[in-house]
């Protein structure tokens, strides 16, 4: 699978908010974004223009995109599969993203960016349901037990992320056990339980791609 391999600061710098693609190393006052208001690139005040609605609806679609670290081929699959459940597009498409593996392994702080547990994911140090799983976009469901697997669980990069949980814990509809590093999923969450994606504006998305 393809993935994206040049500065990550600079995503954050075009979308003009944190993306958090290091994690919790995103905050505080060494962010790009704090510290460069203007875009990356020749000609910043030309790329600050009023933008059009199409220029409005990219942008939204790309901040989300870059989020969960996909390439436009996979999150356009993700969203054609949010189209077909019940319910509303844009808020089904959320509910799939933070459903997978990669997300639920990176909010219970068993990896410190999702970029991180994306790797852990995909070198077989994570179990759902007490089987190894290798695929980062593997859709978890309601009461799913994830855990890091015994050998793997004295990982530095494991322990260093988990100091995290202490300090701030998980989100509320995860349920997590940081001494035997593993967790279960409580409910499947909603537009209204991801805190940090309350700016996205998912209509856009859904209003982009239905042109």
């Amino acid at each position: 699978m393809g993935r994206y391999i040049e500065p990550q600061c600079r995503l954050c710098r075009t979308e003009r908010r944190r993306l958090f693609l290091k994690g919790e190393r995103c905050y505080g006052s060494k962010c790009p974004v704090t510290r460069k208001k203007a875009s990356p690139g020749k000609g910043p005040r030309d790329r600050m223009k009023k933008m059009s609605d199409y220029g409005v609806q990219l942008r939204e679609k790309q901040k989300l995109k870059r989020m969960y670290g996909m390439l436009e081929k996979q999150f356009k699959i993700f969203f054609r599969r949010a189209e077909r459940l019940p319910g509303k597009t844009g808020e089904n498409l959320i509910m799939l993203l933070e459903r997978r593996l990669d997300n639920i392994v990176y909010r219970m702080r068993f990896a410190s960016s999702r970029r991180q547990a994306r790797q852990l994911v995909g070198h077989g140090h994570i179990m759902v349901n007490g089987r190894v799983v290798n695929i980062p976009s593997y859709i978890t469901n309601e009461n799913d037990m994830i855990e890091v697997k015994d050998k793997s669980k004295k990982m530095l990069t494991v322990k260093e992320s988990l100091k995290e949980y202490t300090r701030s814990g998980a989100v509320p509809w995860l349920e997590v056990d940081p001494d035997n590093v593993k967790g279960r999923i409580k409910n499947v969450p909603g537009k209204n339980d991801v805190v940090d994606l309350a700016d996205i504006r998912e209509q856009l998305i859904v209003e982009l791609y239905s042109k």
